[in-house]
């Protein structure tokens, strides 16, 4: 199964919008934790040691992007 990077969501922005909920009234330290604990689960999901690897390549690759573009400005 190759990684899908378009959204399967009939509406992302309730997806999303999940997420961003699921943080509110956690500290910093219980954000960044849940966020763990939510990647493992979904990571489980997959069940598929390939696309997990890409998923973590191409997350990688969009955060360094990101900093890079930040240090541009």
């Amino acid at each position: 199964m190759p990684l899908s990077t378009s959204s399967n969501f009939a509406r992302p922005d309730d997806a999303f919008r999940a997420v961003v909920e699921a943080h509110r009234g956690l500290t910093d330290e219980q954000s960044a934790d849940f966020d763990a604990a939510l990647v493992l689960i979904l990571a489980n999901h997959i069940g598929d040691i390939d696309v997990l690897r890409e998923a973590i390549g191409l997350a990688k690759r969009r955060m360094i992007d990101g900093q890079q573009q930040q240090q541009q400005q």
